[in-house]
């Protein structure tokens, strides 16, 4: 059993339990943003590389894990929440799959290498960097989710570096960086292949955008069907319950 510290606590990962993660409402707890890109990257399924940039609690890499025999390393650049990710495999029992580094995405080409996954998967911080009066008073939580230690640049140009030609990029965000993201993904000669925007419910705008490139591909964009994660009553779609159950 592993030791947990302060406020972290132990949830189930997934509906049948079969796996657990260590979370802390003060550091990292995952949201419905990590799962749905879990479900969405096009993984390789009996071997290969997949590689995870800013990993948080190696959420990512634990979802994926249930779809894949790929080898898959996750990247987190703040301390503790990395030791969490850490304890979070061993609880689960899959160091001969899944790792997890401390450092900076910025700095991993001596550790990684060049164009060495199949697959760079990435849940990156959403808001450009604030000034120092917005930024939130968990410094856990302003460098999650705001531009604090990378850009969507620094991250494009890591996920470029380290997929193989060919290879797919995959990442969630939200829509109003869309044409960031692909001018990015461009210059970096990252092709956009596929595009899904998620909505709270019917009637409401787009919260999150869902994309997929692929290295050094040929131009070709699928937009696919909207996703709905709400009904009316409050109770999750069908296909939002499928994703998130299972």
């Amino acid at each position: 059993m592993v030791k947990l510290y302060g406020d972290e606590r132990l949830d189930y990962l997934l509906a049948d339990e079969s796996m657990k993660i260590i979370q802390s409402p003060t550091a990292f707890a995952f949201s419905l943003d990590a799962v749905l890109l879990a479900h969405f990257a096009s993984i390789p399924i009996k071997r290969g590389t997949i590689l995870d940039l800013c990993t948080g609690n190696a959420v990512i890499p634990l979802l994926l894990s249930k779809r894949s025999n790929a080898k898959i390393t996750g990247v987190e650049i703040q301390e503790r929440i990395y030791q969490m990710a850490e304890r979070s495999i061993t609880l689960n029992n899959l160091h001969d799959q899944l790792s997890v580094i401390h450092g900076d995405l910025k700095e991993m080409l001596p550790v990684l290498g060049h164009s060495s996954f199949d697959v760079v998967t990435c849940n990156p911080p959403y808001f450009r960097s604030p000034k120092a009066t917005e930024h939130n008073e968990n410094e856990y939580l302003t460098i999650a989710r705001h531009e604090v230690y990378c850009t969507l640049e620094d991250v494009v140009k890591a996920c470029k570096l380290h997929v193989r030609p060919g290879g797919k990029v995959a990442m969630v965000h939200r829509p109003g960086r869309l044409v960031d993201i692909i001018a990015l993904f461009r210059q970096e000669r990252i092709e956009p292949k596929r595009i899904q925007f998620v909505y709270p419910k019917h009637g409401k705008e787009a919260n999150m955008l869902l994309v997929e490139g692929i290295r050094d591909g040929k131009p070709d964009i699928k937009i696919l069907p909207p996703l709905y994660i709400y009904n009316d009553d409050g109770s999750y779609t069908e296909e939002a319950r499928s994703i998130i159950y299972g």
